[in-house]
């Protein structure tokens, strides 16, 4: 009925302004591809529709996957006496399904191997850690406790019963007799062959775990010195187990000690460019740049005579920090607020971020004038890598999944993930949707109200064409008569 109505003025007004639309896109379309090479219409649909229909590239998830590896949180907290009391305060789940899920695979692969069916204890424990249900796992820690001294049933009660740091360092030390008694059993049999060769890797693997969690103990009752010593004899020890990355926690240890001399001998060890990176390293070694000028430094006298070499070595290491990861420095200048963090982070992401602010922004306050120092300059990074996701400066461009893991990773009900670079939609996508948005509405009341608008049409071309009238009226009556004839006869 509606469209019996429409008259052929309407459908003359829409074609012509289909047709303008589609003048200025065909114009910006050619302006945009002269420029940068591209299709804009295509970038955007690859970039923004494929998304949101469900269209993945295939060589983009491959780069994702490889991108995109989860790391064990070097600082992570325990679940009974930490993330478990969180939840008893606020009833919120600190911890995602995702984020337990890789961790009981990293139980499976670190303290389980196929011998396991030829003790019983190990047996039960083999079965626990598949266990979804948290009561059950406890329940089967200890039921194998009551066959004999199991080292990886006391780690489970430690991580996951305790209530307090107190009872998990002394489950830990249960834990530590028991896994040393069965380190240096398999050790003397491990080249007898390939089963006894697992059953040496698994429980080596059982004891520096049981080692570094005693170590944070210690660090979290206040007995950092102790927790740096264990640090060190650990790292002495077994030197080849870089994958459990216990220089980062013997880095927050000699932070809190404010052993800034031992901070940078640990740096100049880790901070290789063959070793990979993280945001500890980074902004440590940033921090220690800081702490040499941040007390006097004050950016109204820098831009008056620039920058030192020391204060100008210090924005340097900043911006290497920022560019690694760029999600810190809103969590350090409490710009953002801060989480519980997870048992898994995404190195440049936003999970990492948070694991590090929470530990380590204490440490950023107690220099004078650091954190300031960070806010003058940190931002500065982003001038200098005008296109992240496609050219990095001093490291790879960033990695385009990170928001994808960081959302699986984190609470996101509580928790607005951090996203970079910043999306946002194009100007011209907004420009053309108004102005489609806006002819579409001028034609319907066009229709609606023929009168008025034509009353309003005539007031708005009158009020347009008034300045040129009045100049027209001005220049008829300057120029002569006759030459104004032969003009307007031209």
């Amino acid at each position: 009925m509606f469209l019996n109505t429409l008259t052929p003025k309407f459908y003359v007004a829409l074609t012509g302004t289909s047709s303008l639309i589609s003048g200025l896109i065909l114009i910006f379309e050619w302006w945009y591809f002269r420029k940068y090479g591209t299709s804009f219409i295509e970038q955007v649909s690859v970039s923004h529709l494929r998304p949101l229909l469900g269209g993945v590239d295939s060589n983009s998830n491959r780069q994702s996957v490889s991108e995109c590896k989860v790391w064990r949180n070097p600082l992570n907290l325990f679940r009974g006496a930490e993330y478990n009391r969180y939840t008893w305060v606020t009833g919120r789940e600190p911890l995602t399904y995702y984020d337990m899920n890789l961790s009981a695979q990293d139980h499976q692969t670190f303290f389980t191997c196929d011998s396991d069916h030829l003790r019983p204890a190990d047996a039960i424990m083999q079965k626990a850690w598949r266990e979804r249900n948290p009561q059950a796992r406890i329940s089967a820690a200890h039921e194998a406790l009551e066959l004999e001294d199991c080292a990886t049933a006391y780690i489970l009660l430690a991580e996951e019963e305790a209530t307090t740091i107190m009872e998990a360092e002394r489950l830990f030390k249960q834990a530590l007799k028991a896994g040393e008694s069965c380190y240096r059993r398999s050790q003397q049999l491990q080249h007898h062959g390939t089963q006894y060769e697992a059953q040496h890797r698994r429980d080596t693997n059982v004891l520096v775990y049981i080692k570094r969690r005693l170590a944070m103990c210690s660090r979290k009752l206040g007995r950092t010195r102790e927790a740096v010593k264990m640090m060190r004899d650990l790292m002495k020890e077994f030197p080849l187990l870089s994958m459990f990355n216990i220089h980062e926690n013997l880095l927050e240890s000699l932070l809190e000690l404010q052993n800034y001399a031992d901070v940078q001998a640990v740096l100049a060890k880790y901070d290789d460019i063959s070793l990979p990176k993280s945001a500890t390293i980074c902004y440590t070694a940033a921090l220690l740049k800081a702490r040499a000028v941040s007390d006097k430094f004050s950016p109204e006298a820098a831009s008056r005579r620039g920058l030192s070499t020391a204060e100008m070595n210090a924005v340097e290491a900043i911006h290497r920090a920022v560019e690694f990861n760029p999600h810190v420095p809103k969590y350090l200048l409490e710009m953002k607020s801060l989480i519980l963090p997870p048992e898994h982070i995404l190195k440049r992401g936003d999970s990492e971020a948070i694991a590090y602010a929470f530990f380590h922004l204490q440490h950023w306050k107690r220099v004078e004038g650091a954190l300031n120092l960070l806010h003058c300059t940190w931002e500065g990074t982003f001038r200098m890598i005008p296109y992240p996701l496609e050219k990095g400066h001093l490291f790879y461009p960033y990695p385009i999944c990170t928001e994808t893991a960081d959302r699986e990773l984190l609470p996101t009900v509580f928790h607005e993930v951090s996203v970079y670079p910043k999306k946002e939609l194009p100007f011209f996508i907004l420009f053309t949707a108004g102005l489609c948005s806006f002819t579409a509405m001028l034609a319907l009341l066009t229709h609606q109200f023929p009168e008025l608008m034509g009353v309003f049409a005539k007031a708005f071309l009158s009020t347009l064409f008034a300045p040129l009238n009045f100049i027209m009226e001005k220049v008829e009556s300057i120029l002569p008569s006759s030459l104004w004839h032969q003009l307007t006869r031209i």
